[in-house]
């Protein structure tokens, strides 16, 4: 049997015959089962847009004793197998330290930049192997700290927001190492152009006029161009972060792009982008919840954004993520500090404020989902409608 699919169709334990159409010239391997993720990654990037497959020789890998022929044996330089998972609470202490190295590092790529310097790339594969291996041992540790916003540092929180996301996105799709770290530094660096945008117009807290958009448009381009001036860093870099602001309609920039040119790392990295924005405190604009930013998200797929990645996005976030303060029935605010991948809904929060009595209570953990809890969360909330002072006191929680 053989049916013909669009590339965006393709899952893990299908049989692929063969390629039925392609934009690029490149000879494509193409019969067999696809066994990971990348596979499909590595079609697109060759400009693979349609194969067909034998529906009759499809794996079902949840049901199926057979799955262990679709998934590759864990390799013993894979960071999965030679980390050792460590307590949230002890992996932020670390997470803490390596957040405030990497803004150091953000600031000094940027003077660098500036000062018409070219991009070490050295420092920033250590770096965001370093953010890597944190997330094996507890990626719910950095997850928070994305959630500590400063709104006066926003250039430099960004990117590295974007690079821990994307590192977690991928962990979660089961990327091998090397492209978690190619990932991770192609989102660390995507939206380095931004130094180049005059600071009228990248800092403006009004609308900006058509031919200010236009302008701060070019930043994919600066930082396309700043990439290549820079030596070490790989062209798949460089492709993914051309890619940021592509949307599958064609309604992206710089190039509108359409769904077949845009490979999987771009798209994960747009819906990555997106989120971190709208989720983002800044000077002139409040940042959402990340349930109003979803939701928002999910208007636009899958128009422009991927409706199945978005999807595992959202799988990999949770319904409250990590760092997400929640009003609880009880009256009480807190900090989601731990996820629960079986009941997203019952997480385990550090509870810290009392809305009724308008005081910071006693801080204490408490778990969701442990028999006898009363405890349960009502909705996601921004700290500042209560008067808290996010920014000091999530310091300041975490810290305990």
């Amino acid at each position: 049997m053989r049916k013909v699919i669009p590339l965006s169709e393709l899952k893990i334990g299908m049989y692929v015959i063969e390629v039925t159409k392609q934009t690029g010239q490149v000879a494509v391997k193409t019969s067999g089962w696809v066994k990971k993720t990348q596979v499909i990654q590595t079609l697109a990037n060759k400009g693979v847009v349609e194969v067909a497959i034998d529906p009759d020789k499809t794996i079902h890998a949840e049901n199926d004793q057979t799955r262990p022929d679709i998934q590759s044996a864990p390799r013993s330089t894979e960071r999965k197998d030679n980390i050792k998972p460590a307590n949230v609470s002890l992996e932020m202490k670390k997470a803490k330290k390596l957040y405030s190295e990497a803004i150091n590092l953000q600031e000094k790529i940027i003077s660098d930049i500036k000062q018409g310097h070219s991009i070490e790339i050295a420092p920033i594969k250590e770096l965001t192997n370093q953010l890597i291996d944190s997330i094996f041992r507890n990626q719910d540790a950095l997850a928070c700290m994305t959630r500590i916003r400063d709104k006066d540092a926003y250039l430099y929180e960004h990117s590295l927001n974007v690079s821990i996301l994307m590192a977690i996105f991928a962990k979660h799709l089961g990327y091998v190492d090397k492209e978690i770290e190619q990932l991770a530094q192609s989102a660390f660096l995507h939206d380095i152009g931004k130094v180049l945008v005059p600071d009228e117009i990248l800092h403006k807290p009004s609308r900006l006029t058509e031919d200010e958009f236009e302008i701060m448009q070019k930043h994919v381009e600066y930082g396309v161009e700043t990439l290549q001036q820079s030596q070490g860093i790989s062209e798949q870099c460089i492709e993914i972060v051309s890619l940021h602001h592509e949307k599958l309609n064609g309604c992206g920039y710089p190039k509108g792009l359409t769904q077949e040119q845009i490979n999987q790392a771009g798209r994960m990295l747009t819906i990555v982008d997106i989120y971190d924005a709208m989720t983002a405190e800044r000077v002139y604009k409040k940042g959402m919840t990340p349930s109003a930013a979803f939701k928002i998200m999910l208007s636009m797929a899958p128009a422009e954004l991927d409706a199945e990645l978005l999807q595992q996005f959202i799988k990999c976030m949770g319904i409250h993520p990590v760092g997400t303060v929640v009003l609880l029935n009880s009256g009480k605010l807190a900090i989601v500090t731990e996820a629960n991948r079986i009941n997203p809904l019952q997480p385990v929060v550090k509870v810290f404020y009392h809305v009724k009595h308008k005081r910071y209570s006693e801080i204490k953990d408490v778990n969701l989902a442990k028999a006898g809890c009363t405890e349960s969360i009502d909705k996601a909330v921004k700290p500042e409608q209560f008067g808290v002072e996010l920014i000091k006191f999530f310091k300041q929680v975490l810290s305990n």
